[in-house]
């Protein structure tokens, strides 16, 4: 039996994400080289360990039998939650976001392992409920999300919990929940963060002063659009249900009722987050605004990317990162360093990589009989989509800076360990595809 499942292993995907785990040690390593050639940390050593710590990991999931995390699946999810709780009370403040345990130089990030605990009881809920009521299903599943997302958002680590949406989205999706429900909920997310940035945005990006924007940032004014959302909303669903009316009138209340939630939502949205936090999400379309401050990152981080040019300037030849322009040079930009030193033929090979491990996934969805199987290798597909075009997205001054690291390649135990444990699942998933007991 155990050779059976070692021969059905995706040695494609494991050869990818070897190739990436070397490239990002390589990197780190010339990361913490300065300009004098000197190498000034050993974040390089830290990385390796965890690396082979990873391949302890990724081994173990994989021959374990995936399907008995469903067992304890609920249990995880509440120490999850208790941890998180504990985290937001006594961890400590990494980067602005108190959002990790640990003592000295050793720490976790108990919010990226949750990733997979995440996964593996929305998985469960999923699998055990495909015969319920739709509507039913989808607010149990976004009570599920909800709950750790906020928790994480309370850190305050807006980058973390951004990645928990899609994987959400993904599993949901699969789950055949209907695609009216889901745009409905993704609808009332897009125009919360629309509805929040935008004053921000018209402050520090447009500068100037339209009016319908003004009403936003007046809590009266606010206030009424809020009351008119709702008006128009009951009045449709009155007049489609009552009196028969066409079937437009449904989207004319279905897209009230998302306007009129979303600013709701931006309401609380702009009570916890501050103005600074607001800002970087919206620096990247015009970083000249706050060149020594929010935008500095972008910059800095374009600058890179562009004396790469096509082939690099050589490994350990980059000056962006030895003169320690890149801020979280060898986390959250690994990429810029990567670009500057190997050009764009370095970068597209990492994007083909990804690229590969993505496709992959998708046969493994594909390819099993197994629900339970496929809601989870669907959202690690949904967390492998968010971290690789959000992170590079970032680095090009394309995407918000929200700090979310690039998997495999970045600097950090938490990440890579579960990173790891993800190519873990998908290995075991596939080598019990059939669903044979």
């Amino acid at each position: 039996m155990k050779k059976n499942i070692l021969e059905s292993f995706d040695l494609i995907i494991l050869l990818c994400v070897l190739v990436l785990v070397f490239t990002g040690i390589a990197f780190i390593y010339s990361s913490g080289v300065n300009s004098d050639g000197i190498l000034v940390t050993n974040e390089y050593v830290k990385q390796i360990v965890w690396a082979g710590i990873g391949m302890v990991f990724l081994a173990f999931f994989a021959l374990t039998d995936y399907r008995k995390c469903e067992r304890i699946s609920g249990w995880l999810f509440v120490v999850f939650l208790l941890v998180l709780v504990y985290t937001r009370l006594f961890g400590r403040y990494v980067n602005g976001a108190k959002s990790w345990l640990g003592i000295g130089d050793f720490g976790v990030q108990p919010s990226e392992f949750g990733k997979i605990i995440f996964i593996l009881f929305l998985a469960k809920y999923l699998n055990g409920s495909a015969n319920e009521n739709p509507l039913k299903r989808l607010i149990i599943s976004a009570v599920i999300f909800a709950v750790p997302t906020l928790l994480i958002l309370a850190q305050p680590d807006l980058g973390t919990a951004t990645v928990y949406i899609p994987i959400f989205f993904f599993m949901c999706f699969m789950a055949e929940i209907p695609l009216t429900y889901l745009m409905f909920l993704f609808g009332i997310c897009a125009s919360t963060v629309f509805f929040t940035i935008l004053p921000v945005w018209n402050e520090y990006i447009a500068h100037n002063s339209v009016v319908l924007i003004t009403t936003l940032s007046d809590f009266k004014l606010k206030m009424i659009l809020i009351l008119a959302a709702a008006a128009i909303c009951a009045i449709s669903i009155v007049v489609r249900y009552y009196f028969h009316g066409r079937k437009y009138y449904f989207w004319i209340a279905y897209v009230s009722a998302i306007i009129f939630i979303g600013l709701i939502c931006s309401s609380g949205a702009g009570k916890v987050l501050k103005d600074y936090q607001i800002r970087r999400l919206i620096v990247f379309m015009d970083p000249s605004v706050d060149p020594l401050g929010s935008g500095w990152n972008i910059i800095q981080s374009k600058i890179a990317i562009g004396a790469g040019g096509a082939f690099g300037r050589s490994f350990l030849h980059g000056t962006q990162s030895h003169y320690r322009f890149l801020p979280q040079q060898s986390t959250d930009f690994i990429f810029s360093i990567l670009s500057e030193e190997m050009g764009f033929a370095g970068g597209a090979v990492v994007f083909v990589l990804y690229m590969i491990i993505m496709w992959r996934t998708i046969v493994i969805i594909k390819n099993t009989s197994n629900k339970f199987g496929m809601y989870i290798a669907s959202g690690i597909l949904g967390m492998f989509v968010i971290h690789f075009f959000i992170n590079v997205g970032m680095v090009m001054g394309i995407m918000p800076i929200t700090g979310i690291p690039l998997l495999f390649l970045s600097y950090g135990g938490s990440s890579l360990l579960t990173a790891m444990s993800c190519i873990g699942l998908l290995m075991s998933i596939n080598s019990r595809k059939f669903d044979f007991t």
